[in-house]
């Protein structure tokens, strides 16, 4: 069971250094960190003593289930979320409220404007995201899970791969084999690109057949009760292309460059590079226009980043993807995408599943 009061004195500690009474939490996954509810429209109200959790009747037993120990205010019929705020911040006589700037809504900051005289409205970024950068023992052992689940829906679609099977299909399969294998689903809607697509980083999915190219790109993960996984291979499903076999080893070459670059201490933005490199001194440096990687938790992207201009270094605890890309217009694209848990002496790739250009092939 996550130490959630851990995660809330945590907070309180950066809220002193700010300077403010209390800070209101409007980022529904940011109130799921801090408390372990799940349910949405509900806001957190934490100051140094005290932490209000505000809802409405329809989670009243949920909130009883998942948060037993949290105090609860709870709207009644006919009062705004906006009136019950009002009379929260009050009771807890704060007269410097923090606000989140990423999630609260214009609207919302301008009513608290109006309805709170007297109580400053500080805006803050990034409080509790930076506390979910560092995941614990309990985080770590749920992305584990994920990324297992991830790895055996995988394993099935893969020998079950049929010509006539559309990305869609695909998608669906992964998720339904996730559901059977115990998982809440997928951490977000499969990318699936079919030769071309490939080169499309988020391809949509269409209606394109396996059996219309040679090659299929697979990105997907999968989620375990909260955290989550996310995965990108390549599978060949017909004879297999020369340059597809050059251009992923390309591709794998700079993944291994990047993992290998992941310590605690080594600034984001040389992680990034380490990989970029191998692919700009291949000639391939312009189709690779994404950053290396992004942490993955609660959900599929969220801090840190591993691109360029990221200056902040690792911290053992951080789980991140590295997942490297040459995408050409009109021909295909190539990924390959691991999770990678930041150790105190390194790093541990935590998903097993093979990279190796011999084993994407998958003929159907």
């Amino acid at each position: 069971m996550p130490d959630f009061e851990r995660r809330r004195e945590r907070l309180r500690r950066r809220l002193r250094r700010a300077g403010v009474t209390g800070l209101l939490i409007t980022d529904f996954t940011n109130v799921t960190y801090l408390t372990g509810f799940t349910g949405d429209d509900s806001y957190l109200l934490l100051t140094v003593g005290d932490t209000l959790l505000l809802s409405d009747f329809r989670f009243t037993q949920q909130l009883s289930e998942e948060c037993p120990e949290l105090k609860t205010v709870i709207r009644t019929s006919g009062v705004s979320m906006i009136e019950t705020l009002q009379r929260a911040v009050r009771s807890c006589k704060i007269n410097r409220l923090g606000i989140e700037a990423g999630s609260m809504t214009v609207s919302l900051y301008q009513q608290l404007s109006e309805r709170l005289e007297g109580v400053e409205l500080v805006a803050t970024t990034g409080e509790v995201e930076q506390l979910r950068e560092i995941k614990d023992r309990e985080e770590i052992q749920a992305i584990r899970r994920a990324v297992d689940l991830a790895q055996r829906a995988f394993g099935v679609i893969r020998a079950a791969l049929r010509p006539e099977q559309t990305e869609k299909d695909l998608a669906a399969a992964l998720e339904h084999q996730i559901r059977c294998f115990g998982g809440s689903g997928c951490s977000f809607t499969p990318i699936v690109g079919v030769g071309p697509r490939a080169a499309l980083p988020h391809a949509v999915l269409s209606d394109r057949q396996v059996g219309e190219s040679d090659f299929v790109l697979v990105d997907w993960g999968a989620r375990d009760a909260l955290y989550v996984s996310d995965l990108t291979r390549m599978l060949v499903t017909a004879k297999i292309p020369p340059k597809l076999e050059t251009v992923y080893q390309i591709v794998l070459q700079a993944q291994q460059a990047g993992i290998d670059a992941i310590k605690p201490g080594v600034t984001m933005e040389d992680v990034d590079a380490a990989a970029r490199q191998v692919i700009e001194q291949a000639g391939y440096g312009k189709r690779f226009g994404h950053g290396l990687g992004h942490g993955i938790g609660l959900q599929v992207h969220e801090m840190p980043r591993l691109a360029a201009g990221q200056k902040k270094p690792l911290k053992a605890g951080m789980v991140v993807t590295v997942e490297p890309g040459i995408y050409l217009p009109g021909w295909g694209g190539v990924r390959i995408e691991d999770d990678v848990l930041v150790t105190r002496s390194g790093r541990e790739v935590l998903s097993t599943l093979s990279r190796e250009f011999a084993d994407c092939v998958a003929t159907p």
